[in-house]
């Protein structure tokens, strides 16, 4: 497949899956649920490829003094959008 087919897939899909959990977190402020966590989770969901996201996301860590990062595993966490592959072999090259 076309790599820029597949770039705007990853894209739609993160939009809808994200913009949904986001949208039921702020329907949770409303009714009775986690919407402290729901909100949250779906930022970081839409931060994995919107930078106006990340940037919201950002700021609600630093509100909530990074409690939430706990939950998020290292991993998954990138500072910069370039930096989100993981090395698998990072221990084997150590030794």
């Amino acid at each position: 497949m076309n790599p820029l087919l597949l770039r705007h897939l990853k894209k739609t899909l993160v939009l809808i899956i994200g913009g949904t959990v986001l949208l039921v977190g702020i329907v949770l402020i409303f009714l009775p649920g986690p919407s402290f966590i729901v909100i949250p989770a779906g930022l970081a969901i839409l931060a994995i490829e919107f930078s106006w996201a990340r940037n919201l996301f950002k700021k609600v860590q630093n509100r909530t003094g990074n409690k939430l990062s706990r939950w998020i595993p290292r991993k998954w966490r990138a500072e910069d959008p370039q930096d989100r592959s993981v090395d698998y072999n990072a221990d084997s090259k150590k030794s």
